[in-house]
């Protein structure tokens, strides 16, 4: 499902380049739940980024469903974010002025499904995460578990060959980060592939394989 082959990534600081990401070899197969575990500054969150084609690598080579994301245009990549991969970040980005149903559908417009459509093919997901009973309100109306869930269901409608998350509990309390975690095991047990990213090693326990990062160095 993912495969990485000695990527490298750093950033311009004044004249030199500062490296964040050093000959990374990363592999992940179709419905594995994998935690990548590393403090702050270690290139999680650059690691992160490449995985989610959000940001492109110096060198090295990203196969992501088969695709050849390394030989991948901008254009192209977009698709591939849109199709291919279900964001789940910590601050939960719902649109405050829209409700739950409307957040949920977003992938599902951009791909030129109808509402009605999208809202059909939604129902499914909405019911597995309890939210059936939520659709009308807005984010504002929702607890933090709430609306890591509206997340999570807008992430799985599009069906991505991936669910990448991004310290998927941090903002919330305990016992809702529990039960994100546990939904999690569930989807994964479902068949759904995880790649969760987070600094925290309780957190990283819920996954069924670790890799630590360090100064930019994958460890497994």
């Amino acid at each position: 499902m993912i495969t990485m082959k000695n990527i490298n990534k750093g950033y311009m600081l004044g004249e030199e380049k500062l490296p964040i990401l050093k000959d990374i070899n990363f592999h992940v197969d179709k419905g594995e739940f994998v935690a990548i575990l590393g403090p702050s500054g270690s290139g999680k969150t650059t690691l992160m980024n490449i995985i989610g084609c959000m940001d492109v690598m110096d060198s090295g080579e990203y196969y992501l469903d088969q695709m050849a994301i390394h030989e991948t245009d901008e254009e192209d990549l977009t698709e591939v974010r849109n199709s291919k991969i279900g964001f789940i970040f910590q601050n939960y980005q719902l649109i405050s002025t829209y409700n739950v149903m409307q957040n949920i559908v977003m992938p599902l417009l951009m791909r030129g499904m109808n509402y009605k459509e999208a809202q059909e093919q939604c129902m499914e997901t909405i019911r597995l995460l309890g939210l059936d009973h939520r659709i009308g309100h807005r984010p504002s109306e929702l607890s933090g578990g709430q609306k890591q869930r509206v997340s999570i269901a807008r992430a799985l409608v599009g069906k991505p060959a991936i669910l990448l998350a991004d310290e998927p509990t941090g903002a919330l309390d305990q016992n809702s980060g529990k039960d994100v975690l546990k939904l999690f095991g569930e989807l994964n047990e479902m068949g759904n592939t995880i790649v969760m990213i987070t600094h925290d090693l309780n957190v990283a326990k819920c996954a069924k394989r670790i890799v630590r990062i360090v100064d930019g160095q994958l460890y497994e």
